[in-house]
């Protein structure tokens, strides 16, 4: 599992031309990247990273 993290202003994300998800306001954008071998483990581990960087 591998994870880019980016303070931003406003973010949004987009399939298909639809808009799916969005913040307007500041905060953290993080790309994710899981595979099959990843569990609930490593999920937990990830996000428990992420909330302590704020």
């Amino acid at each position: 599992m591998r994870a880019v993290l980016q303070r931003v202003t406003s973010a949004r994300v987009e399939v298909d031309g639809e808009v799916v998800g969005a913040i307007d306001r500041a905060g953290l954008l993080a790309l994710v990247g899981v595979t099959h071998d990843d569990g609930p483990e490593q999920v937990e581990r990830m996000a428990r990273k992420i909330a302590e960087l704020r």
